[in-house]
């Protein structure tokens, strides 16, 4: 049925002839008038928003039939080493589950089921109703099956006839790697049941990333810093850094300032879309000590000397 509001133009617009689709309202009002049988049918996008205003409503599609299930939200928090390596998490989430006793359709084992003799099984019924215009037939839902075409001799104990209950749900994730803070993942058919046999809804879950106390992470790369000491800042050394999977070696050239950022390349985290990884920058700081002990301080006076 029309869910236009009332007064929309596309009604003329449809018509072709400048009026309400060429209605003759002379012929309303004279020749049928109260007595004629106007069908809604006929006249569901010029009427559809008089329905709310005086009751007698359009058609309905507002079955109470199968119902897809609600679509649910929530949240999973994981270590920054999990969003690198990807993890699988079993949750548990309370939500409406299909009922097992009668496996979702709402009857008793072992009830008669029959097709709704109101309905015929279509689980809509037509209606009139004395309005303003005349007789208005209008398609409701079903009141002796509410929509579901069927009708039952006893419905099911557990969940009261509705197909589902309320309980613990466990539901086993599969994080993928390189997800990132904030990222939320979409679990098609694990929201909420569906009602008399619907679909089952959707779960969208929200990805949360403990910070790392060693890195930081900008898009698919890495940042993390490096202590040296005066000398291997002076003279260059080979370093041991820090990766996410272990270990690699980084060679110090001689004269490094710090705060200089070296790069390594494909150290970084695995990208979600495509392959490959994001590069390590690690950034190198001098540790100047603050106290010598004597042989420390006749040394850096010799190198005084020398004018370093």
């Amino acid at each position: 049925g029309s869910t236009r509001p009332f007064g929309y133009d596309g009604a003329r617009a449809n018509s072709g002839q400048g009026g309400m689709g060429g209605f003759n309202w002379q012929d309303m009002a004279g020749g049928q008038g109260a007595q004629g049988n106007i069908n809604m049918d006929d006249l569901g996008d010029i009427f559809g928003g008089l329905g709310d205003i005086f009751g007698f409503g359009g058609r309905s599609n507002s079955r109470r039939g199968p119902q897809r299930g609600h679509d649910m939200e929530s949240e999973l928090t994981i270590t920054f080493e999990e969003s690198y390596s990807g993890v699988e998490k079993m949750i548990q989430l309370k939500k409406n589950i299909q009922c097992n006793h009668c496996h979702g359709n709402g009857a008793e084992p072992g009830a008669k089921i029959e097709t709704c003799q109101t309905c015929k099984g279509s689980g809509q019924v037509r209606q009139v109703q004395n309005t303003m215009f005349g007789q208005m037939s209008s398609v409701i839902v079903c009141p002796d099956c509410h929509g579901e075409g069927k009708s039952y001799s006893q419905k099911c104990k557990d969940c009261r006839g509705s197909g589902v209950i309320n309980d613990y749900d466990k539901i086993k994730v599969k994080v993928p790697a390189g997800i990132s803070n904030g990222q939320s993942l979409k679990l098609s058919g694990k929201g909420e049941a569906g009602i008399k046999g619907g679909p089952v809804g959707d779960l969208y879950l929200n990805i949360f990333v403990k910070p790392s106390a060693k890195f930081k992470r900008d898009g698919h790369d890495l940042y993390t810093a490096r202590t040296i000491t005066l000398t291997q800042a002076l003279l260059g050394d080979k370093v041991n850094v820090d990766i996410m999977e272990g270990k690699v070696k980084l060679k110090i050239p001689s004269g490094t300032e710090s705060g200089k950022r070296f790069l390594i390349r494909g150290k970084g985290m695995p990208k979600l879309q495509g392959s490959g990884y994001g590069n390590l920058y690690v950034e190198v700081d001098i540790d100047i000590p603050s106290r010598l002990n004597r042989q420390q301080k006749k040394l850096i006076e010799e190198l005084k000397k020398e004018g370093l």
